[in-house]
């Protein structure tokens, strides 16, 4: 469950306040949250994810409030809790795809099954790459291995940042359906942040900022 209330942020030299929307979310509910650029969308994601401190509120995820943790423990609580998509493709070039699945249950302190990696793998139609290194595999695979680096490690909250801006129609429906379905295989949270308009059907809880 994923409870938000009262919740506002300010940057450090700017007098503009943030606030945001209550936010309750029961087990395996999704999330859309749309609003235009500028608007606080990604702070909103920094904030579920325990990166940025709020001014005032709480965010409660499945009965532990982030925001009283301490550094240590917040950051044991995120990398085995939360998986993020981000708008800009994050993996480790040295690494291959394989590798970086790796690494994230390493940094994420879980045991590394192989075959649950070659499984996500195969679900994503990551499989025929799984050896290459990052700077060989094309955009669309490396958004797939995005989605998987976000999962691997069986997240409560999946949080994804502008997943399908840069999308056509048949690839952004292709992406968010990925993200459904993994979200649904872990039993987590999805809560995408956007301004794209074109997934609002695959939503049934919608906020505009």
């Amino acid at each position: 469950m994923i409870h938000i209330d009262n919740l506002s942020f300010k940057y450090k030299n700017k007098t503009q306040v943030l606030n945001f929307p209550k936010i309750d979310l029961e087990e395996k509910e999704h999330l859309l949250v749309l609003g235009k650029s500028g608007i606080g969308k990604t702070t909103l994601l920094h904030l579920l994810a325990g990166l940025l401190d709020p001014k005032t509120g709480s965010i409660i995820i499945n009965n532990v409030n982030i925001n009283t943790l301490s550094s240590h423990k917040l950051d044991m609580f995120r990398g085995k809790h939360i998986g993020m998509v981000f708008q800009k493709k994050h993996a480790i070039q040295s690494l291959s795809v394989f590798e970086n699945l790796e690494a994230r249950l390493f940094f994420s302190k879980q045991n590394i099954k192989k075959s649950s990696i070659d499984e996500l793998l195969e679900q994503l139609n990551l499989n025929e790459c799984k050896n290459s290194a990052i700077n060989e595999i094309s955009e669309g695979q490396l958004q797939r291995l995005g989605i998987a680096l976000s999962v691997i490690h069986n997240p409560q909250v999946i949080l994804a940042d502008e997943p399908t801006s840069s999308l056509d129609d048949e690839n952004c429906k292709i992406v968010i359906n990925l993200l459904k379905e993994q979200a649904t295989k872990n039993n987590a949270h999805l809560i995408v942040i956007t301004h794209d308009k074109r997934i609002k059907s695959f939503f049934k809880n919608t906020i505009t900022l």
